[in-house]
């Protein structure tokens, strides 16, 4: 059966995440087994070495016996030695014929290497395809799409978890290099983020480099999803994440404006800065974390809880502890508090 093209295509733009033996060693390991081969035949052909008749008919020496043995193995065959006792005819059916054929196999074993590759490479793909599903798609790996990958593996999300769709090869490579799913190409064209199993993804980050193609991935993976896939992006211009927010994306944080109030923050409160930090990295110290209310917390007012609760999510919008609203927890309620490492609470990141 002839392969589809498009799949063809389709498998050349995964690329996952493989452990490599070193080519020299590789190449060692071929060396060894074909020098121990001619070894092995050279010792038997020695041992029965008087079975065996040459042009001279002064009998079988050391170096006749390595001579035979090469040109055996090689398909040469010169006939100026031939066996002529019956054992050394069995010796040449049962050893030395298959030897012939294995000798041959290491020889040609670079060209056999690359198809097991290729297919083992299209079952692991396979395999993937089935297998993937509530993932996260990073769409991008340069600055910020490598810290948005960091902050979800610091927050306890499996590195098989995510897919990082990049167009650049050299990026490409330094994602698959940290064990991650990459698919290459432009995440504006519908084929890549289909083959990133969009569909079955729980999570889409965007970490464009620019907000046009920032905008154009949003379209595109509304119409794939029809809004069921949570989009997350990141705009430069302030005034594009309005755009955004109607091309399909959930949440828009704009890099410039928050950079920009870090640096305000710096000249005026340097300590606020290192604070912020800190509640941005959860592998160490403080960190912004959010969990459900429980059973025993309903009718209590958040400020009376042990951890320090700073605002709470109420039907999906965000409710500070300054309004009236805010003043008692409800059912359903999710509560954004700061965590301190070591606590045992279960926690959702922000």
């Amino acid at each position: 059966m002839q392969q589809n093209p498009r799949d063809k295509r389709a498998k050349e733009a995964i690329r996952l995440p493989v452990s490599r033996s070193s080519p020299l060693n590789a190449l060692a390991l071929r060396i060894m087994a074909a020098v121990t081969l001619v070894l092995v035949v050279v010792t038997a052909v020695y041992l029965d070495r008087a079975g065996y008749r040459d042009v001279n008919e002064d009998g079988l020496t050391l170096l006749d016996c390595f001579y035979y043995s090469v040109v055996s193995l090689s398909t040469t065959g010169y006939g100026d030695i031939t066996p002529v006792s019956e054992t050394a005819r069995l010796v040449n059916i049962l050893l030395i014929t298959p030897s012939r054929v294995l000798f041959l196999i290491i020889l040609v074993g670079t060209t056999l290497e690359i198809l097991t590759e290729q297919f083992r490479r299209d079952a692991r793909i396979t395999r993937w395809r089935k297998s993937v599903k509530d993932h996260v798609i990073v769409c991008g790996y340069g600055t910020k799409g490598r810290s948005a990958v960091s902050a979800l593996v610091e927050t306890g999300i499996d590195v098989k978890r995510i897919v990082v769709v990049e167009e650049d090869p050299a990026a490409a490579k330094e994602a698959v290099a940290i064990g991650l799913a990459v698919i290459e190409g432009s995440a504006t064209r519908s084929a890549i983020l289909e083959e990133a199993r969009i569909k079955e993804a729980k999570t889409l980050i965007i970490a464009a480099n620019r907000d046009d193609v920032a905008v154009l991935v949003a379209l595109t993976a509304r119409e794939l999803t029809g809004g069921r896939v949570r989009i997350i992006a990141a705009v430069r211009e302030a005034e594009n994440a309005r755009l955004l927010k109607q091309s399909g994306a959930h949440h828009v944080v704009v890099s410039s404006s928050t950079a920009g109030r870090l640096l305000g923050m710096c000249t005026s409160a340097p300590p606020l800065v290192d604070v912020v930090e800190d509640l941005l990295s959860p592998s160490h110290g403080m960190a912004l974390a959010m969990r459900s209310a429980r059973r025993d917390e309903v009718g209590r007012s958040p400020r009376e809880l042990e951890d320090v609760v700073i605002a709470l999510i109420r039907r999906g919008y965000v409710a500070p502890l300054t309004g009236a609203e805010a003043s008692m927890i409800e059912i359903g309620d999710m509560l954004v508090y700061v965590r301190y490492e070591g606590s045992t609470t279960p926690a959702v990141p922000v």
